[in-house]
């Protein structure tokens, strides 16, 4: 992520119908989004390499500094910065009300960013524990079908359940929910979920995640899926409206 690519983002939140400053009742700072929140339409996900720790920190900073002082957009949901625990990676993930439009094609794409509509969830059991860790998990997809098939299949093999998780989370094994994301030309699909942290994650990799299991085969039978990997990210920095 380069300092034009990083002013581009930080500028493209702001480049719809003007709105007014933030309002410190309305909007709560630094915290995790509401994933599966009603009324949302549109999402706006983007990741970048920022090469190293010290400009990862400056990046993610820097655009959420920019996000404070600036107007808002009407429709704007959330908008929050994440920084990945190799220490170089970033997370833009924003969320805007239904019917509305968000920032333009041409400031998404220069912003790096990708158009998303949540679509179906693997959910908690029990109360959900507030997260520590954030796991981006990416696949590409050769269109709409192929895409809910992979999200359907997952959510049908796992009972619509998130693994890991259970009635505390002192009892459970980190996880807390799984939260898939269509874009909307149907050539991605972006799982949002959440853990206790890092760790419970790596636990689940090496045992339920590994190469053979249910889940990973059910995910290699399917055409038109590729794998792209996924990255963990804490920190949360940004606005989220109450």
């Amino acid at each position: 992520m380069t300092s034009e690519t990083h002013t581009q983002q930080a500028e493209y939140v702001h480049h719809t119908a003007p709105g007014g400053t933030p309002d410190p009742d309305a909007f709560r700072v630094d915290t995790f989004p509401d994933i599966r929140r009603a009324g949302v339409g549109t999402v706006l996900i983007s990741e970048w390499d920022a090469e190293n720790p010290e400009r990862q920190q400056a990046m993610a900073e820097g655009a959420a500094r920019a996000l404070r002082a600036a107007p808002l957009p009407d429709g704007l949901v959330s908008q929050v910065y994440l920084t990945g625990t190799d220490g170089r990676t970033v997370l833009g993930f924003g969320q805007w009300e239904e019917g509305r439009a968000g920032a333009s094609q041409q400031a998404v794409e220069a912003g790096g960013a990708r158009r998303y509509r949540y679509y179906r969830s693997l959910l908690p059991q029990g109360e959900q524990p507030e997260p520590g860790c954030v796991v981006a998990v990416s696949f590409e997809t050769t269109g709409h079908e192929a895409a809910q098939q992979l999200v359907d299949g997952l959510l049908d093999l796992l009972g619509e359940v998130q693994p890991g998780s259970a009635e505390t989370s002192r009892t459970g094994s980190g996880g807390i929910s799984s939260n898939f994301h269509i874009s909307e030309d149907g050539t991605r699909v972006f799982n949002y979920s959440e853990w206790t942290d890092e760790a419970a994650h790596q636990r689940t990799v090496e045992t339920s995640l590994q190469q053979g299991g249910a889940v990973m085969n059910l995910i290699a039978g399917i055409p038109g899926v590729t794998p792209l990997g996924f990255q963990r990210y804490v920190t949360p920095r940004g606005l989220v409206r109450r």
